[in-house]
């Protein structure tokens, strides 16, 4: 073979192999460009999703955030309704308004010297025999049933409370 064919035949091995290298090189690069679009598309699925459960979860704070307001304006205007229950009852007993008397045992022998079983002048009284207490005594029995009112209040608000964060879990 003469030097000329040599050269032509390693010219036309030359354009083969840098046809053949451009080829791939397009192939892979359409391939890579696939991957990363679908890379991007999954990229995106997983962010939009992400973006979904945030707002759910924020929605879910924001109704118990209110739900809690809602319930704290309740709990306070019941203890405040109580306070002021109980301060109309201290004023009504130590303006004599309204006395707080105990009911005596209808077993107790009749000639008892604690109580005397004389009716005023004002009326006479039908039915079981009962004492009055004395004021002192009972601003301290209002304030012990204050404080135990106040206290059922504040259980109650707290049992809503549980109830309601166990029932959203």
């Amino acid at each position: 073979m003469s030097p000329a064919r040599w050269l032509g035949l390693m010219v036309l091995l030359a354009i083969a192999c840098f046809s053949t290298w451009k080829v791939d090189a397009w192939r892979y690069g359409k391939q890579l460009a696939d991957l990363n679009a679908e890379h991007q598309t999954a990229l995106t699925r997983v962010a939009n999703l992400n973006s979904s459960l945030i707002l759910e979860e924020q929605g879910k704070r924001f109704a118990l955030e209110q739900w809690l307001a809602a319930s704290d304006q309740a709990h306070y205007r019941a203890l405040t309704d109580e306070k002021t229950n109980q301060a109309r009852l201290r004023d009504r007993l130590a303006t004599a308004d309204l006395r707080l008397s105990v009911l005596l045992d209808a077993t107790d022998p009749v000639g008892c010297d604690a109580m005397q079983a004389t009716t005023r002048t004002g009326g006479v009284v039908h039915g079981p025999r009962r004492a009055q207490l004395d004021p002192a005594h009972t601003q301290r029995i209002i304030g012990i049933t204050g404080d135990g009112d106040q206290g059922l209040i504040a259980l109650q608000a707290c049992q809503a409370y549980a109830k309601e964060v166990s029932a959203t879990k």
